[in-house]
């Protein structure tokens, strides 16, 4: 009640903060006139574009309605088949997504790393904690395609990666639908693999916990300490029955499943081509870029914009 109460008092804080931008803004405009002063232009425009980009921000939060968008969000990256490559396309997309939030002032922390071979990443999970991120991040949902000259191929030959991105909200440890009785859980304890010095590579720090009745596996070794990995486990597991259950309710969920069960290594839903050409195109909603040093440096609002302005026209 009160974080409602919390979330609410700021939304009114918001509007009253844009109205007295506005009432200024228009007084420096009548001063200009009167005064025909032409020094105060710039400082108008700026005034403008500043309070343009605030509205379209809140236009854009509108669009969240889902029960769970103002939650956190947990993002997970796996590398689709091709080895060395689409593992360094997962780096790629984990330094993206770590811009992305830090562009937008949420508390990113790594839950789960598992390095790649070579290079790169086979897997990983990130936790995104902050107003929205869940309703925002989950247009990142789906299969994403990389078109690039390879750096790991002596011959400089064009190849063609696959990464796939899940994104489920996270769920408070106290909420109500979601309890999961000790007895339904099985945990292991193992060495982490990745780096992160003596203690963790000595010890069996990493936790993985195998829910019983869905088989749901879920695991981490980012932190030093079992008790903060089995906390993160749990965590995911929480968010990831809690998707299960939405699934399981919601009268839309076969169309869903099925959109689901249809995502393979050709049906991505974004494509970033490197080569013979610069573009990023989301498939979903014909929106693209030729800026991708942008895209792969966080910026990838107009993406997301995009996907909730459709999704909420056709809802």
């Amino acid at each position: 009640m009160m974080q409602e109460l919390s979330y609410q008092q700021e939304k009114v804080k918001t509007y009253y903060t844009l109205q007295q931008q506005l009432d200024d803004l228009l007084t420096l405009y009548q001063m200009a006139v009167e005064e025909k002063d032409e020094s105060l232009e710039p400082e108008l425009e700026e005034g403008i574009l500043a309070l343009q980009q605030r509205l379209d921000g809140l236009e854009l939060e509108i669009l969240l309605s889902g029960p769970y968008d103002r939650n956190n969000a947990i993002v997970t990256l796996h590398a689709g088949a091709g080895g060395t490559e689409a593992q360094d396309w997962v780096s790629m997309l984990y330094r993206m997504y770590i811009r992305y939030g830090e562009r937008h002032g949420y508390k990113v922390e790594t839950m789960d790393f598992l390095p790649g071979d070579e290079a790169g990443i086979k897997s990983a999970t990130l936790s995104f904690a902050g107003e929205n991120a869940f309703g925002y991040l989950k247009a990142e949902k789906g299969v994403h395609r990389l078109v690039r000259i390879s750096p790991f191929d002596a011959s400089g030959r064009r190849h063609t990666s696959f990464a796939s991105v899940d994104v489920i909200p996270e769920v408070m440890e106290d909420n109500a639908e979601i309890q999961i009785p000790p007895e339904d859980l099985k945990v292991d304890t193992y060495r982490a693999s990745g780096a992160g010095g003596q203690h963790v590579n000595k010890t069996s720090s990493a936790v993985r916990i195998t829910h019983l009745p869905t088989g749901i596996v879920v695991q981490s070794q980012s932190e030093r300490s079992q008790i903060q990995n089995r906390a993160y486990c749990l965590r995911i597991l929480q968010a990831k029955l809690l998707e299960l259950k939405r699934k399981q309710q919601e009268d839309e969920i076969s169309e869903i499943r099925g959109e689901q069960q249809e995502i393979a290594w050709g049906s991505q839903i974004r494509s970033y081509v490197f080569h013979p050409y610069n573009m990023v195109k989301d498939h979903r909603t014909n929106e693209e870029t030729a800026n991708t040093g942008a895209v792969m440096d966080g910026e990838i609002d107009q993406f997301i914009a995009a996907y909730l302005q459709k999704t909420k026209a056709v809802q």
